[in-house]
């Protein structure tokens, strides 16, 4: 499995916490459908607080080490296959034009949400993620696969943060029709320079109003960052059937 270089936390019982982790994630890495301890009883396992272990949970979730769901708990490795099987056929079902209506109805309300419930905790890691995206919008063809990874950790974090179990749960559905190879490729040749510039912009700015509670600007600036993509990878489809023609 992949693994991003992530900067540490900067404190020490945060560090601890992340090291203790990644041994505790390698032990597990044989039954991933045993969820890890609850957060306050690895803290105390640990001998740090919860909010060390939720930054070092986060920066494995962002790695593709573990993934979480609400209710149910912290598994080890990535999403099981049958949730996987279950997406690919919905995404055989749906196309361009629709999966970007339901992300503009949909991440505008996480971004608001966002801004009225996300702990303090939760915007910095929102503000480190944005800096890991910024960090992999190098051109090349290697970078991609890490660009996705932090794009959708940021966003997936967004939805986190806006505190609905359900709408999380949609979200998701969501991002993982996007890990199709298609659309990944789509995606990819949407990309330039310039457009990943604005795009890096748009995130600072979601952030800065989710920070500054701001609920009507930072739906206002996900509406305005989702239309943007949604333009770039209209063009893309228009290129290819004017090229096949």
């Amino acid at each position: 499995m992949q693994r991003f270089d992530v900067t540490p936390p900067v404190d020490a019982s945060a560090k601890l916490a992340l090291d203790a982790l990644r041994q505790l994630v390698a032990k597990h890495a044989s039954f991933p459908q045993v969820p890890l301890p609850p957060e306050r009883n690895l803290a105390s396992g640990f001998g740090v607080s919860r909010r060390s272990v939720r930054r070092a949970l986060s920066i494995l979730e962002a790695e593709g080490q573990i993934w979480r769901r609400q209710g149910k708990g912290t598994f080890v490795g990535p999403t099981p296959p049958c949730l996987a099987i279950s997406f690919t056929r919905l995404s055989n079902r749906t196309n361009f034009i629709e999966v970007m209506e339901a992300r503009l109805y949909l991440e505008p309300t996480l971004a608001s949400l966002a801004a009225l419930r996300a702990s303090s905790e939760q915007m910095a890691m929102l503000r480190r993620l944005a800096e890991r995206t910024t960090e992999q919008q190098g051109a090349s063809k290697t970078d991609a696969q890490a660009l996705e990874r932090w794009d959708s950790a940021l966003h997936r974090g967004i939805a986190e943060a806006a505190g609905n179990r359900l709408l999380l749960d949609i979200y998701e559905m969501l991002d993982a029709i996007r890990l199709d190879p298609v659309w990944r490729d789509l995606r990819q040749r949407a990309r330039n320079t310039d457009r990943l510039n604005t795009y890096s912009h748009d995130h600072n700015d979601i952030i800065s109003a989710i920070e500054a509670r701001d609920p009507t600007r930072a739906a206002s600036a996900m509406r305005g960052h989702l239309r943007a993509l949604q333009q770039a990878l209209d063009n893309v489809i228009h290129q290819d059937l004017e090229n096949s023609l």
